[in-house]
């Protein structure tokens, strides 16, 4: 009945003209600095608005203008439970971010260079993070994996720089592999699908912590080919950052992707993309990770400026992924730029045997979520999921969860 009527709401929405999202960053993510700021400015339909701040707001739009540096802070807030469970089975936790971009160098210009940062304070609202509740439940899987217990914590610390009218961007700093590898709309944690199985690698590779050392180049072939390359640090610790340049110096252990991608253009990057990503980790003693490879590809296309199916997967060998093979499908749908969202999909996973061990029953995953978007700044998302045979809990056929995330920009 929750979902009939969030649906009601979404297809009652009054249709308007719309257009995909512009990318201020050619080939990040949603949550990449400089495109997380840009969709937060965008206009969006509003239940209502918090009109008492607009002052507030109009003081950072003039900051950006005079300095070029724009920023912004949000706040998140989700809670999950589940049916069964090996111990708990619910849990709750809360982020509230900073994250900046600052252009310095042909500011408002092609070939624009820009020093970009977030940090965060991650904290869990009771007896376990977000992040441990799905092997609580006895799921290979996590959910909302950001939301764990870390307490500050960097992200991002690099330049960013582009070339050749911005045909080529390049970032070199302290990284998150997420804010450029397997990109695709419904991936943030933020205002996507709560399960990691939905979003950037499929659980089926490996993925460093944040504030990585490395450098990432991504560019333009042809006006619908593109290729994106990285390496970067394996064992970097976002709670003692600076630790990063030591163990990639010493350790030598890396972290090295290449993904080969066509888009219909580069206006559409989010929403008409096909690509094939290939990774190999060295592993490390830090995050405790075997040395692995394998490849993850996603396809999506925007029909009628409201669908947005996909299909997506991965392979690994090794690695310390959670997935050796997995394959989702599913869409979303918004009646229009800047409204509440619906989201489901569905995905079959294989538990990596040297991760866990051998012998693990496959597990099916579906979940659906709403974002309700109640003001250009405010949006809140309940989110419902059905995980069919969990690995690591033989005695229970299938869980049930339901869970709400609330997010406040400022």
């Amino acid at each position: 009945m929750l979902l009939i009527f969030c649906a009601g709401l979404l297809l009652a929405q009054e249709p308007e003209k719309q257009d995909t999202i512009k990318l201020k960053d050619g080939f990040g993510s949603p949550d990449q600095v400089d495109n997380a700021l840009k969709q937060n400015r965008e206009p969006k339909q509003s239940v209502f608005d918090l009109g008492f701040l607009q002052g507030y707001f109009d003081w950072k739009d003039s900051l950006a203008k005079r300095t070029g540096f724009s920023y912004n802070i949000d706040y998140t807030g989700a809670y999950l439970w589940g049916s069964e469970s090996l111990d708990n089975n619910d849990a709750g936790g809360g982020m509230v971010r900073f994250y900046s971009s600052w252009d310095l160098v042909n500011r408002g210009k092609s070939n624009s260079g820009a020093f970009i940062f977030k940090g965060s304070h991650r904290h869990k609202y009771g007896a376990i993070s977000l992040q441990e509740l799905g092997f609580e439940l006895g799921y290979v899987g996590m959910e909302l994996p950001p939301f764990n217990d870390d307490k500050f914590r960097l992200t991002n610390f690099y330049w960013r720089q582009r070339f050749l009218n911005d045909r080529i961007s390049m970032v070199f700093g302290l990284l998150d592999a997420t804010d450029y590898e397997d990109v695709y709309m419904l991936a943030s944690p933020w205002n996507g699908f709560f399960n990691l199985a939905f979003s950037t690698g499929s659980q089926a590779m490996y993925l460093p912590n944040d504030a990585a050392l490395g450098i990432a180049i991504g560019a333009y072939i042809t006006d619908n080919l593109y290729a994106i390359a990285n390496i970067s640090d394996a064992g970097s610790m976002p709670t003692q950052p600076l630790e990063t340049f030591k163990t990639f110096f010493t350790n030598n252990d890396y972290f090295k992707t290449i993904e080969i991608g066509w888009v219909s253009s580069k206006e559409k990057f989010y929403h008409d993309n096909i690509h094939l990503n290939f990774w190999h980790s060295d592993g490390s003693d830090v995050t405790a990770s075997l040395p692995g490879w394998g490849f993850v590809y996603s396809a999506t296309h925007y029909f009628g400026n409201k669908w947005l199916p996909f299909i997506r997967g991965g392979f690994a060998r090794d690695g310390g992924t959670l997935l050796q093979k997995s394959l989702n499908a599913g869409t979303s749908f918004q009646n229009s730029q800047g409204g509440s969202q619906l989201g489901v999909a569905f995905g079959w996973g294989q538990p990596n045997e040297t991760t866990f061990s051998e012998g693990l029953r496959d597990q099916y995953t579906l979940e659906i979520y709403y974002r309700l978007q109640l003001s250009t700044r405010m949006e809140i998302t309940p989110d419902l999921q059905f995980l069919v045979h969990p690995a690591l809990n033989p005695d229970a056929s299938s869980i049930f969860m339901w869970g709400i995330r609330g997010r406040l920009v400022l």
